[in-house]
């Protein structure tokens, strides 16, 4: 029997990439708290590996989420097909889950004062804005 890596698998494994990063978190780290080499979350991440229920639940504990959590945002149809989405609107190419976006989020809610806070988010939308 071929082993091989469906979308959900690689749904989840995008989720717990997402969820790490925004915790700040690195795969050794994780790996650590769950008694895994980082290769093998790596693995889970990119959805080669298959994770096990009890797993999922360990991960979501680690990371403070449900099991629930992996499964949101599943696109309609994903779990009857049998290969990896490869189009141009792959998760990894999504930019919300791009590394760099998930680093900003993470120092955006790192600032404390929201008149900070509003003022970053109005230059960052007047320096996007001079490029158009």
């Amino acid at each position: 029997m071929v082993k091989r890596t469906t979308p959900v698998d690689k749904h989840v494994g995008t989720r717990l990439r997402t969820r790490r990063t925004l915790l700040g978190l690195s795969q050794t780290a994780l790996a650590d708290s769950l008694d895994l080499t980082f290769q093998q979350v790596q693995k889970y991440e990119k959805g080669s590996n298959r994770i096990g229920a009890s797993r999922l639940y360990q991960i979501g504990r680690v990371l403070d989420v449900p099991v629930a959590y992996f499964f949101e945002e599943m696109p309609e149809g994903l779990d009857g097909a049998t290969n990896p989405p490869t189009e141009s609107g792959a998760p990894e190419r999504d930019t919300m889950l791009r590394r760099e976006t998930l680093e900003l989020v993470r120092a955006y809610y790192k600032i404390e004062a929201p008149t900070v806070r509003r003022r970053m988010r109005e230059l960052i939308k007047a320096m996007a804005g001079a490029q158009d």
